[in-house]
């Protein structure tokens, strides 16, 4: 059974020794470092952290959730950051103190983080490998990135984190509060990255596997489903109120299908403007609403058409690329530089695909399929859409448990190779 409790001594020791090691010195980080992580320039907001702030200014200020639209109301993005890092600003102040704050609040989650991935790697491992990829975790350069960076992937990275726990103890225990739990979290994910409003159809996969009854799968998916439609009908609300309209959660989501279109920043296959004259190589990529999703799906028209296999492979291999072989690192701390930083991704995601591998000769496949079908859903939601290493970044934290695997049996092997060299000296 999955347990959230640690009752050897010993384990708690070390583990609570790691989490101290996450957060003293993703603190010393962020404090030493200070405004270096701004991706962008305060006073003329131009980087998604700058406008996230901005935006959060604006709601303390005037009380109107605006996003690049000076102070007019706007739904190009989901509330849930800006709200967060509004509540810092007013509690610690908007000149800085705020900042600082929530940069603070963000190492405690990192360090926080630990124990939710020690308890899902020892249930679907052991405690050991649970070590390993807390360990990984403790040393992985991204996340003290992500600690001083101000957006949202290291509360949405803890929120998925939480989505497992409760995903595994609802299945378990068939009660009406866990999956009440998941409707909260799916929600809460939704405000912060709407595509994760799908993912309990996951427990679709586990309910048959399970066993469940049609009349348990009914009523759980229910309550899960009114959980999730009270919590974000307030969102639904201000729209309408708004922008006289329903919005389900933006109105900025042919951007990302448009821009996921374009491989490796290059134009369409040759004829397409030929193909398309309505349209103009300097402003193809430029658009959010309905018009940009148009382009994007008269560019997949034509390059599927004209050029299969380089769209398949884009759509399939370089996705995964894309979301989790370029590390979410994107300013050098502590002298390490971006290409190392790079080569240790790449090396990491290496040993997760084979730690994947060696897991298909264990037994208790069941216990790890709530964590394989979470990466599967999280990779696979962004495959329509521009897929790069920020979005791939909170699925990372559960490869991390597959690449602790892959050591784990590599330390096993260089241990019996030793034993027998011993053996045979003897």
């Amino acid at each position: 059974m999955f347990s959230y409790a640690i009752r050897d001594p010993k384990e708690r020791r070390v583990l609570y020794g790691l989490m101290s090691f996450v957060l003293v010195l993703s603190v010393s980080i962020v404090l030493s470092y200070g405004d270096y992580f701004f991706l962008g320039d305060p006073d003329k907001p131009n980087n998604d952290d700058v406008k996230y702030i901005q935006t959060a200014k604006i709601l303390l200020n005037e009380g109107t959730l605006a996003y690049n639209t000076g102070t007019e109301p706007t739904s190009f993005i989901m509330p849930g950051f800006p709200l967060i890092l509004a509540g810092f600003l007013a509690v610690f102040g908007q000149d800085g103190g705020g900042v600082v704050a929530f940069r603070l609040f963000q190492c405690l989650l990192q360090a926080g983080s630990l124990y939710l991935i020690f308890i899902i790697a020892r249930y679907i491992f052991n405690s050991r490998i649970a070590f390993i990829a807390c360990i990984l975790s403790a040393l992985y350069p991204p996340d003290y990135f992500s600690s001083g960076v101000i957006l949202s992937e290291t509360i949405f990275r803890i929120v998925v984190l939480l989505l497992v726990c409760a995903l595994i103890t609802a299945v378990q225990s068939k009660r009406w509060e866990w999956y009440v739990l998941i409707g909260v979290l799916t929600a809460v994910a939704a405000y912060f990255k709407p595509q994760a409003s799908l993912f309990p159809a996951v427990l679709l996969i586990l309910w048959w596997r399970e066993k469940y009854t049609w009349k348990e799968m009914l009523r759980f998916t229910c309550m899960i489903g009114m959980v999730y439609i009270v919590l974000l009908s307030p969102w639904w609300i201000r729209n309408m109120i708004t922008f006289g309209h329903f919005i389900l959660f933006t109105e900025s989501g042919g951007s990302p299908f448009l821009l996921g279109t374009q491989i490796f920043h290059l134009m369409p296959p040759d004829g397409f403007f030929d193909a398309y004259p309505q349209y103009n190589p300097e402003t193809l990529f430029q658009g959010h609403d309905a018009a940009a999703a148009a382009k994007g799906i008269d560019i997949l028209k034509y390059g599927f058409t004209h050029q299969p296999l380089l769209y398949l492979l884009w759509y399939t291999l370089g996705k995964f690329i894309g979301l989790y072989f370029e590390a979410y690192y994107w300013l050098p701390i502590f002298g390490l530089d971006l290409v190392s930083a790079h080569v240790i991704q790449a090396l990491l995601i290496g040993l997760s695909i084979a730690g994947m591998v060696m897991s298909r000769r264990s037994d208790d496949r069941r216990r790890r399929l709530p964590v394989l079908l979470t990466i599967i859903y999280f990779t696979g939601i962004y495959v329509p859409f521009i897929a790069f290493s920020r979005y791939g970044y909170p699925t990372v934290v559960l490869l991390l448990m597959y690449s602790a695997l892959a050591v784990d049996r590599i330390i096993l092997k260089i241990r019996l190779r030793r034993q027998k060299k011993q053996v045979a000296t003897h």
